[in-house]
């Protein structure tokens, strides 16, 4: 049994993976979460502080979902993350689409070059056949 003390409210309680959030205090994020989540469907073109503000959430927290790609901003609003590879503003996520693409493209030529080539265990079949001894 792993026993932690939660981050938000300062109880202990049994740690079983994720964040150091007691289940209280998860419940209490999670609702806070489908808060913003419907502030950003009502009003698309809110700021980060405006958000945050109105729904009490820390700006901090939302630019966490915004990067797990929990939430994502609207269109016509002014993107708040930068790609963590180019550094081009984006809605959601780490990497802009083109980064994205070009790190798939790369891991796949990596592992098509990583794969062994299977040695021939037998020498295809030529004709000779085994040939018996008569006395």
């Amino acid at each position: 049994m792993d026993v932690r003390t939660c981050k938000g409210c300062r109880k202990i309680f049994n740690y079983v993976s994720g964040p150091l959030l007691c289940p209280a205090c998860k419940q209490a994020l999670e609702e806070k979460f489908q808060l913003v989540k419907k502030y950003i469907e009502d009003h698309g073109t809110a700021t980060l502080p405006q958000i945050a503000e109105d729904c009490e959430v820390d700006v901090q927290q939302i630019r966490q979902w915004l990067r797990e790609e929990r939430l994502e901003l609207a269109a016509g609003s002014a993107p708040v993350l930068e790609c963590e590879s180019c550094g081009i503003p984006i809605r959601s996520g780490r990497f802009c689409d083109k980064c994205r693409t070009s790190m798939a493209n790369n891991m796949q030529s990596l592992i098509n070059k990583s794969k062994p080539t299977q040695p021939t265990l037998y020498k295809k079949d030529t004709g000779a056949k085994m040939r018996f001894r008569q006395d």
